[in-house]
């Protein structure tokens, strides 16, 4: 192994976030009440209830499943990145250790560590 292989690697740590267009979207599309979704998303065989559309315009989700996303970006004619665009930035630096190689100051295993024995000593007054 040559020396440049035994380097740590370093990998960047990235924080990858998103923004739910939802409502924006319907209001470029003059739809202005949750309600008005309901009807066209059952016509794309989605049924969900009002309530359940309201949390959908209204709240980020979490999860969404994709034959709601694809009903959604039919039914307003957009792509999936126009309704949830993202975003990643580098947040900081983490080193990786090369496959075979040992990070500094590290032993290669535990199997070759010995325990110390400690010596316990009174005070001195």
């Amino acid at each position: 192994m040559s020396p440049q292989s035994a380097r740590p690697l370093v990998r960047q740590k990235r924080k990858v976030s998103y923004t739910w267009r939802l409502r924006e979207v319907m209001a470029e599309h003059k739809m202005y009440a949750t309600t008005e979704l309901v009807p066209l998303l059952g016509e794309r065989g989605i049924i969900l209830s009002a309530s359940q559309v309201h949390r959908l315009v209204t709240a980020t989700p979490e999860r969404l499943s994709l034959p709601i996303l694809a009903a959604l970006c039919d039914i307003f004619g957009v792509d999936a990145a126009e309704l949830i665009p993202t975003e990643a930035t580098n947040i900081g630096v983490r080193g990786v250790v090369a496959e075979g190689a040992t990070a500094p100051g590290r032993p290669k295993s535990a199997g070759n560590l010995r325990p110390v024995r400690a010596r316990i000593v009174a005070p001195e007054e």
